[in-house]
């Protein structure tokens, strides 16, 4: 995604938070959303188009063109400053608070004069808040939660943020002569859901040459330190980059040293020591003699230990030093395993972009298969109707036939779903008649995410033992620096997950990464199946699976555990979840 996409992004979800904070129309807050999540799933770089070519973006008028056009001619847009200037910055900062909301934000401004997070905090523990309209004991435990959530994200960004940004600079650094190799580490490379900084690694016989390219990247700000082995940036999103260079016979103690984690590294130095030798960045060595025995690889550092190569992802010591000494470390799920994608959208609800360009981009991915999940009518919002609905399956099962009969191998083969809403009750959408025809269903939670654990669990529960339900979708419904998940019994979940043979999807949206890894290994113990979707709602968001791989191998998963791995044949028996079975033997 071109990087002038989300600032245009950016730009206008807090045009919508504006709008919404100053009692201004609830449609036109919701035009700036969708606009903004359009711009930010758009494929070319908006900051090239003019006024026309923005007006070919689903959602994106002449206004909005014309605001973007104007945002890159002087560096803002005079409507959005007005309205920040109607605001005080104060109360801009409150709507950071994930849990807090544009409304109330300004509520606490006018009604007790906050214009902090500090003075907000205070005014929760002396119990102000509790005289304002619909606050109360449980409002301010949210809000305090937000806070937290807040301040632990700190200056971290997502995955796919940092991922962007250091694919792109070691494709740059790549080009410099002499460079041997370059590559990012940390736990960028262990695809941990947030970034803090980037570690940049490369090799070469001389550094001088990578630092200056290094530092004269585009996106620099600020250069931090600048030395022969090691400099250090900000770049233009505030993060904080530092690029190692290493001699070319040290690079893979240098990378499996700077990959960490820290907690990884210290059990490999202890068996390093417990054999007599010392490892470093710079090499394995002899302790006695001083002799470097390793260096060049990964792989043979790893091998020197007595262990096989760990897969980054699992360098977290979760017990992966164990099993690689036993030899039962697992054959990690991998992006090339995904035969297909069972959660994705179109523009019949809140997707982006039509069915045919959303199928026509699934089957460049190569996939065998691919599944069309629109959301029900119970999300009011998404003005589905029976009708639609079916007038939609009946697009998809042409489509169906021309993909099909594509390609050596069959094509690739389309499947008919839907995305239902899990109401308070545990009920779905439509009565199991309708629901019958579907060739899946994800299931989902969408509102009421503070009822009681009790309630939750057993909204979740009776969702699995639908016989339609298959896929429970982003289980736990946390975004990440922005709600937490819900408060459920999730052993409860997964022990009725597995009985019921219904999946949990791990949403590989770099928002979400729901299941997270930890609860992929406890869910993992309850003999859960699993599905890597995409959660896509544009063209390009296919491309995010990558990220739920990652976090499925952060969670130890291997492709027999994940159901879009399976060939079609195998898939379709798990989705009939024992219907037909008991069908017969009634």
């Amino acid at each position: 995604m071109a990087r002038s996409n989300d600032e245009v992004a950016a730009l206008f979800h807090e045009y919508a938070d504006l709008i919404s904070i100053t009692g201004g129309d609830a449609f036109k807050a919701r035009v700036y959303e969708k606009a903004a999540r359009a711009i930010g799933g758009h494929h070319a770089d908006v900051s090239t188009l003019d006024v026309k070519g923005l007006q070919q973006i689903p959602g994106v008028g002449k206004s909005i063109a014309e605001k973007i056009v104007e945002y890159f001619s002087t560096g803002s847009v005079s409507a959005i400053e007005k309205v920040r200037a109607r605001i005080p910055a104060g109360v801009r900062q409150l709507t950071a608070i994930p849990t807090l909301g544009p409304k109330k934000a300004l509520v606490v401004y006018e009604e007790l004069g906050i214009s902090s997070i500090d003075e907000l905090v205070d005014a929760i523990h002396e119990e102000r808040l509790r005289d304002l309209k619909g606050f109360g004991p449980k409002t301010e435990e949210n809000i305090l939660h937000g806070v937290e959530l807040l301040k632990s994200s700190g200056d971290r960004v997502g995955l796919d943020v940092g991922m962007d940004l250091a694919e792109d600079i070691a494709a740059e650094l790549s080009g410099v002569t002499d460079c041997r190799q370059c590559a990012y580490a940390g736990s960028l490379r262990r695809f941990r859901e947030t970034i803090g900084d980037i570690d940049v690694l490369a090799a070469a016989k001389k550094s001088a040459p990578l630092m200056a390219a290094f530092t004269e990247l585009p996106f620099v700000t600020e250069v931090i330190a600048h030395g022969e082995t090691k400099t250090s940036i900000r770049t233009t999103k505030g993060l904080a980059v530092d690029l190692r260079v290493v001699p070319p016979e040290s690079w893979g103690a240098a990378l499996q040293y700077f990959t960490g984690a820290k907690a990884h590294n210290i059990r490999t130095r202890e068996l390093a020591v417990h054999q007599k030798l010392k490892l470093s960045e710079y090499g394995l060595f002899d302790v006695e003699s001083g002799k470097k025995i390793v260096s060049e690889t990964e792989e043979e550092v790893y091998a020197r230990l007595g262990l096989p190569w760990i897969p980054p992802t699992l360098r977290e010591d979760r017990g992966e030093i164990e099993a690689g000494l036993r030899g039962e470390l697992p054959d990690l799920v991998a992006e090339a395993d995904i035969r297909g994608d069972l959660h994705t959208h179109t523009d019949l609800t809140d997707g982006l972009a039509p069915l045919e360009e959303m199928v026509e981009a699934a089957a460049e991915r190569g996939y065998a298969y691919y599944a069309i999940t629109d959301h029900g009518p119970n999300l009011y919002m998404q003005r589905m109707t029976d009708e639609r609905m079916l007038e939609q399956r009946g697009r998809v099962r042409e489509l169906d036939g021309e993909y099909g009969r594509r390609g050596k191998r069959g094509g690739m083969r389309l499947l008919h779903g839907a995305e239902l809403n899990i109401d308070p009750d545990g009920e779905v959408d439509w009565p199991e008649e309708f629901l019958a025809a579907f060739d899946l269903c994800v299931a989902s939670v969408h509102s009421h995410f503070n009822q009681g654990r009790a309630e939750l669990t057993r909204r979740i529960v009776r969702a699995c033992e639908n016989p339609y339900v298959n896929i429970i979708g982003h289980p736990t419904t946390r975004i990440i620096g922005k709600r937490p998940g819900i408060d459920a019994d999730l052993d409860a979940i997964f022990a009725a997950c597995a009985r019921t043979g219904t999946a949990l999807e791990i949403n590989a949206h770099p928002d979400r990464l729901d299941l997270r890894d930890e609860d992929i290994l406890r869910a993992g113990r309850h003999g859960v199946k699993f599905a890597i979707d995409s959660d896509a709602h544009a063209a390009l968001h296919l491309a995010n699976m990558r990220y739920g791989v990652g976090t499925a191998q952060r969670g130890w998963l291997t492709k027999e555990d994940v159901i879009n791995t399976w060939p079609l044949t195998r898939l379709r028996r798990f989705l009939d979840k024992g219907r037909t079975k008991r069908r017969s033997a009634a």
